[in-house]
């Protein structure tokens, strides 16, 4: 695998439109990598083994060269690069070099697939694709990686509605300022390493976007005052005793710097604009970790926090001194630094530390107390369905709808079943009737729910055509039971499956129609 030094010159993307055609025309596609390599050794990648790939690349056609060159970052004759790529604006752009009579990549050039089958392609330092042929190991300060799960996870759960105005805080190497600018007018991306934005237009032009606003500088110092519609960001949120890897550790203490985010950004928000978050967070003795990311919320905003995976910091600590390759080093060494994370644990009284999602919204409704804020914040480790962008701003959708319809209202409109919820009915076989039944999502969230005999029919029945005090009713003469006490007890059931997306409010319009 090739390296190379920090302070060598990055490429330019003076003839960027030229190589990019030169990879679509070699299928240099996630699809074409896949159906060359094999779903084996496309598997093998990601755990960062590069043999099978070599094996699946011993012939001379362009693309074995490029996954040769881009991916696997070994050296390839000339004239085989010159067969797959326009070798010599490649080399004058600064994409390649030659060496000792053969060809080696400067950058790594990885192919990535857009959510509507775009192909794209993600540019970062060598060997700093993540899972790519080197993995990451121990790096340089300023290094500049690829795209990783958090990154993919971050594209995903982001509400992709047109906007006027979006902002890629820590951009790294560019993939959600790539993504915003499918949907966005203005994309301005923002990084405290400079490289970092050499990289996001190297990202951009090599993929066919528009060009984006660059700005250097830490958090929202870089932009002033002005106000977007989207902002996203995975942060460099690691929870460390230092700030010696640019990529990883914020250089706060704690999870000051994902609390400073989030607390901020509601000043940067238009109204209705999102703001999404990636971050980490401690949980602290004698505190209660939802009352700690309550406090995070800005003034004038609702909040949807959802707590993907715990670790004690044993284990948190053993993630992150491996990913910065330190158990590679002396023992003594491994061990001093293994130490310094406790002792800054133990100095915070921090147990463990929980990663997940941040979403706020700016709502003119909270900020002038018209409305209390709706703040969600829960545990779900449990498996779900990307893209959840929709499902982030049904969400908040859904928040309002409840929010401006007390029960009366409530059992006075017309609902539907959201078209993804199965029913199971759980109960010993042979009996005669269950014991208890799941309402259960088959996309998104994937939530499960377990409600009882008037639940299950109430939910059976709503197809929008009656409202849920006659369905109520019906219900009520059929099971023998006073419909004035089903009313009285049912709305607060509702509300549940409306909120978590079992049940959709259907408008005039839709009955109607």
């Amino acid at each position: 695998m090739s390296t190379t030094s920090l302070t060598s010159r990055l490429p330019v993307p003076a003839h960027a439109a030229r190589l990019r055609e030169a990879l679509l025309a070699a299928d240099f596609t996630a699809d074409g990598l896949l159906e060359r390599l094999g779903a084996p050794a496309y598997a093998a990648l990601a755990r960062s083994e590069t043999v099978p790939a070599l094996r699946a690349t011993r012939g001379d056609s362009p693309l074995e060269t490029l996954v040769r060159l881009f991916l696997l970052q070994g050296s390839v004759p000339a004239e085989r690069a010159a067969a797959a790529l326009p070798l010599e604006e490649c080399l004058e752009d600064g994409w390649v070099e030659r060496v000792d009579g053969e060809v080696r990549a400067t950058v790594d050039v990885r192919p990535y697939g857009g959510p509507e089958g775009q192909d794209w392609f993600i540019v970062s330092d060598l060997g700093c694709a993540v899972g790519g042929a080197g993995g990451i190991g121990k790096k340089d300060e300023g290094v500049v990686l690829g795209v990783g799960g958090a990154s993919t996870t971050l594209a995903g759960i982001t509400v992709r509605t047109p906007v006027s105005s979006a902002l890629d805080l820590g951009t790294g190497s560019g993939i959600q300022a790539l993504h915003a600018a499918q949907h966005a007018t203005l994309v301005t991306a923002t990084d405290l390493n400079p490289r970092a934005l050499d990289f996001t237009r190297l990202t951009l032009a090599l993929s066919g976007a528009r060009e984006a606003e660059l700005l250097t500088g830490s958090l929202f110092e870089p932009v002033d005052g002005d106000t977007y519609d989207l902002i996203v960001s995975n942060p460099p949120f690691v929870i460390s005793p230092g700030a010696r890897l640019t990529y990883r550790d914020g250089g706060m203490s704690g999870d000051d710097l994902c609390r400073t985010l989030v607390q901020e950004a509601g000043e940067r928000l238009n109204d209705g604009g999102y703001a999404q978050f990636l971050a980490n967070w401690q949980h602290v003795e004698g505190e209660e970790w939802q009352d700690r990311l309550r406090s995070w919320v800005p003034r004038g905003c609702d909040a949807w926090i959802v707590q993907r995976e715990v670790q004690d910091i044993t284990q948190y600590a053993e993630l992150w001194l491996r990913d910065s390759g330190d158990h590679r080093e002396d023992p003594a060494e491994y061990a001093t630094r293994y130490e310094a994370w406790l002792d800054e644990f133990e100095a915070r009284k921090t147990k463990a530390v929980g990663f997940g999602w941040i979403t706020v919204r700016k709502n003119a409704a909270v900020a002038s107390g018209a409305v209390e804020p709706s703040i969600v914040i829960e545990e779900w480790p449990h498996p779900v369905e990307q893209p959840l962008g929709d499902t982030v701003r049904a969400h908040f959708e859904r928040q309002d709808y409840l929010r401006a319809h007390d029960d009366a209202a409530l059992l006075a409109d017309h609902f539907a079943l959201a078209p993804e919820v199965m029913q199971e009915q759980v109960g010993l076989p042979g009996a005669e009737d269950p014991e208890h039944v799941v309402l259960r999502q088959n996309r998104g969230m994937r939530r499960a729910t377990k409600v009882d005999h008037v639940g299950a029919g109430f939910a059976g029945v709503c197809d929008g055509s009656l409202s849920a005090g006659r369905i109520l009713d019906a219900i009520g003469q059929l099971m023998g039971e006073d419909p004035v006490l089903l009313r009285d007890r049912t709305p607060q059931a509702i509300r549940l499956l409306v909120e978590e997306g079992f049940l959709l409010p259907v408008g005039e319009e839709e009955r109607r129609g």
